[in-house]
């Protein structure tokens, strides 16, 4: 027979479980944006510093030069900020389901009491 109190009980148990993954996700989002933005910011105030230099510059070779250290020093600095965000993203995948591990691992069992009973 259909027991409200358990049924209740399970509606107030997923909520809590949505409601802590929600959390976790707003979180990590917020840290990623948060990094995001201080390398945009960071990238800008570089870009600047290298176009003040650039202007200054007095042959060409000098200029061919200052141009390629940039672009490489902005590839390496891309491709770190690129792996660590895929990191957080990873981090955030791991902590929005950490909340659903343990109803997870109970269900099984539910579902052979069920089908028991």
């Amino acid at each position: 027979m259909f027991n409200f109190d358990d049924a209740n009980k399970k509606s107030k148990e997923a909520l809590d479980v949505a409601v802590k993954s929600y959390s976790a996700m707003t979180k990590g989002f917020q840290a990623i944006a948060t990094e995001a933005a201080d390398y945009s910011k960071k990238s800008f105030e570089d870009s600047v510093a290298h176009l003040e230099k650039l202007t200054s510059v007095k042959s060409l070779e000098a200029a061919f030069e200052l141009q390629t250290n940039y672009l490489k020093a902005s590839y390496e600095g891309f491709f770190t900020e690129a792996t660590k965000i895929g990191e957080m993203y990873a981090d955030l995948a791991k902590d929005a389901y950490k909340p659903y591990e343990a109803p997870v691992a109970k269900a099984p069992a539910a579902v052979k009491t069920a089908a028991a009973a």
